[in-house]
């Protein structure tokens, strides 16, 4: 085994951004473990097992189905240095309209997941005294403010939260954490067999309808993102010494997080004083 390479635990990776980036890990010497719901998917997308790639069919929601995928990789590469929760799916749907069971197998596969999988990552992380978490959010994590995508939205603003207290919380052995906000990046994640969208449709939530209609009709194919080129920079910060905690990707996630503080910074200096108010009086 190279030395000087990487060893990679990526989820998700039978498609998408996943997909790609196992691709260039693997094109350029690194170790990489790669989840998917078969290992069928993941060989066909990918190529078969070999020294270098460890296919893994992993129920992400499953407690010992992720142990088991830790444990193994540990065992066939000797160590983890990377791990990247990247699987998720949009659900599309109004507050008032989603159904709990919607909205709780969005939160179980975009949330819930990447912490079973830190669960059972971190101890071997906290061990080496090393290693970096990459979670992918989105920049609707940061920049929520899109009708009929509250759950998705909710979703990826809880993994941007855990993200930052992650980071916190590992510092002290030499573990990194990012969380990455891709805009709109041009894969099969908005398309009709990938995307949720809520049984129950209310009509007179026409900006949500709108917004869906965009995304179905005219954003999916033509989204400004190259996932090639996301998977580099995910690649670049995980190679640099001291790697951001927060990673936009794209001209779109770039703007969209300038109009979000801006319009923070304009509340907060709008509501200063009567904000400052509701401290006692020293």
């Amino acid at each position: 085994m190279n030395k000087s390479a990487k060893i990679w635990f990526v989820t998700g990776a039978s498609k998408g951004v996943g997909q790609r980036l196992v691709r260039q890990l693997l094109a350029r010497g690194d170790y990489v473990a790669a989840t998917s719901r078969t290992v069928a998917s993941l060989t066909e997308a990918i190529g078969p097992a070999s020294e270098q790639f460890l296919p893994l069919q992993v129920d992400l929601t499953n407690d010992q189905s992720v142990r088991s995928a830790i444990a193994q990789t540990v065992k066939t590469f000797g160590k983890v240095d990377v791990i990247v929760n990247n699987a998720g799916y949009a659900q599309q749907g109004t507050v008032e309209a989603l159904s709990d069971e919607e909205l709780r197998q969005n939160f179980e596969v975009n949330l819930f997941a990447p912490l079973l999988v830190l669960r059972h990552a971190l101890p071997h992380l906290r061990e080496q005294r090393g290693g970096h978490v990459i979670n992918l959010s989105s920049i609707v994590g940061y920049q929520g403010g899109y009708a009929g995508w509250g759950s998705y939205v909710a979703s990826k603003f809880a993994l941007a939260g855990l993200t930052e207290s992650l980071a916190a919380e590992v510092a002290e052995f030499g573990i990194k954490a990012t969380v990455v906000y891709p805009g709109p990046v041009r894969t099969e994640f908005l398309s009709s067999g990938a995307l949720a969208v809520a049984k129950r449709q209310i009509d007179e939530y026409t900006e949500a309808k709108a917004s869906l209609d965009l995304h179905l009709g005219t954003l999916h194919g033509h989204q400004a993102g190259d996932p090639d080129k996301l998977a580099m920079l995910i690649m670049q910060a995980v190679d640099v010494a001291e790697p951001p905690l927060h990673l936009f990707a794209g001209k779109i996630a770039n703007e969209l997080a300038a109009q979000k503080a801006a319009a923070v910074q304009r509340d907060l200096e709008a509501w200063k004083g009567s904000s400052e108010a509701t401290d006692f009086v020293e």
